[in-house]
């Protein structure tokens, strides 16, 4: 009995290279975009890094709501203050993370001295590229917001950028999730059965279609008073341009 592939298995077997030959080109494509607007890891490593990089992550002008017009986010300060802040991230990406490090505080004190309104606007940049993972942490974050309030939303906010996880995981579970909303203030029997089931999916959803629809296409997108900052060059920049703007 010959031992040689039929034609029919021949052709079969092309058929499925091809398939992960495209596949891997699809991937490849995947990559590349989220490149473009800021989303890989390499890019943000960089950046943490302290590498001098034009950071424009936005080539359309970014038009978004005042600081407390959005329904998707949580706010700090006064309405009133003489300085606005508004702040697109994602929870998994590091570059909001640093910038976490470097402004939380002092956006903290100038906003209780009345001098800034800051806005924390989470949605979901870089679930394409790297997993479930933007999608849950914002979930649980609408879900600590809808059952306990902004002051705890805020705090398990912070919560979530001091155990942030890397880009490539391992990312926080479900229980540590809850765990943080605990942490943060929350009553387990009100935010489990939500973060665990999703049950602010659709917040998620709306929340990242209202940045895509205000031509927010990278984390973060920070507006100073209405206007979008784009000429920085690193976090440490960005951070500095923020907290020069306010004080």
């Amino acid at each position: 009995m010959s031992s040689k592939s039929s034609p029919p298995a021949k052709a079969a077997a092309r058929a499925a290279k091809a398939a992960e030959v495209r596949a891997a080109q699809q991937q490849a494509e995947k990559r590349r975009r989220m490149l473009m607007i800021g989303g890989v890891a390499a890019l943000f490593v960089l950046i943490v890094g302290g590498a001098v990089l034009v950071t424009i992550l936005n080539q359309e002008d970014v038009e978004a709501p005042a600081a407390g017009q959005s329904e998707f986010g949580v706010t700090i300060g006064d309405a009133d203050a003489p300085h606005e802040v508004v702040i697109y991230e994602d929870f998994v990406c590091p570059f909001c993370g640093e910038l976490e490090k470097q402004t939380r505080e002092e956006l903290a004190e100038l906003a209780a001295d009345g001098k800034v309104f800051v806005d924390y606007r989470p949605f979901d940049l870089l679930s394409s590229a790297v997993g479930d993972y933007p999608i849950r942490a914002a979930n649980a974050f609408a879900v600590v917001l809808d059952a306990s309030g902004p002051e705890v939303a805020k705090e398990f906010h912070d919560l979530l950028y001091e155990n942030q996880p890397s880009e490539s995981g391992p990312y926080l579970s479900d229980d540590e999730l809850v765990d943080l909303a605990v942490e943060a203030g929350a009553e387990e029997a009100e935010v489990r059965d939500g973060i665990e089931d999703l049950a602010q999916e659709d917040w998620v959803t709306g929340a990242t279609a209202a940045a895509e629809d205000a031509n927010v296409g990278g984390t973060p997108t920070v507006l100073i008073d209405g206007e979008q900052v784009t000429d920085y060059r690193s976090v440490d920049d960005l951070a500095d341009k923020i907290l020069e703007a306010v004080r």
